[in-house]
């Protein structure tokens, strides 16, 4: 992807949103004691920051979905909808994809650094998107619980436990995969270098 495109892709989801401050500063007008008060360690502002940079974090998410769809329609996959209600439940699946009759999704995360209780959370909502992708595409699917930052491996060990467990209920191909594993399983692991060198400029 040329760093023109990435770059935009970053910035607009990143930096312009205007909902987001426009939300906090309704936060703070409708519950001023979230942000002050007796028991309230930190000071004001920096709750604030601490807003902010948590809103950004999330936004760099929505960015990197954004930018993992466009790198695969450059290599040939055919996006799909993300969007399904499955058991009166809306469910998104951060990445569908297709290309020679098989079917991909992806559950995409920046970091594997959740606490006990997100961890299961996170299997239990993969589990249902399995479900729901084998109830739409059948048994020509592969899965992928893909985080994107390679750094972090925190529970690595169990989410593949778990991940084999899907594997031999659904006798599908199911991965657990950091950073450039992704590509690599998909053939294609010149994208992640494309990504690292786009970050770095």
């Amino acid at each position: 992807m040329k760093y023109q495109q990435f770059k935009i892709i970053l910035n607009t989801s990143i930096f312009n949103d205007t909902t987001s401050k426009a939300d906090l500063l309704e936060k703070i007008a409708n519950s001023p004691s979230r942000y002050i008060g007796l028991f309230r360690p930190t000071l004001p502002k920096l709750k604030l920051l601490q807003n902010l940079t948590q809103s950004q974090e999330i936004r760099f998410g929505d960015a990197f979905e954004r930018l993992i769809g466009e790198y695969l329609a450059e290599l040939g996959y055919t996006n799909l909808e993300k969007r399904y209600l499955w058991n009166n439940e809306h469910l998104n699946v951060d990445q569908c994809f297709t290309k020679n009759d098989k079917y991909y999704f992806a559950e995409q995360k920046v970091r594997d650094d959740h606490d006990s209780t997100k961890k299961r959370g996170q299997i239990e909502n993969f589990s249902k998107k399995v479900d729901l992708m084998l109830s739409k595409y059948g048994n020509n699917l592969e899965g992928f619980m893909f985080f994107i930052d390679p750094d972090l491996e925190k529970n690595k060990n169990y989410y593949k436990n778990e991940i084999k467990i899907l594997v031999e209920k659904h006798n599908i191909q199911l991965y657990v995969c950091y950073g450039k594993d992704f590509f690599e399983i998909l053939g294609h692991f010149e994208v992640w270098d494309d990504i690292i060198n786009n970050l770095k400029q």
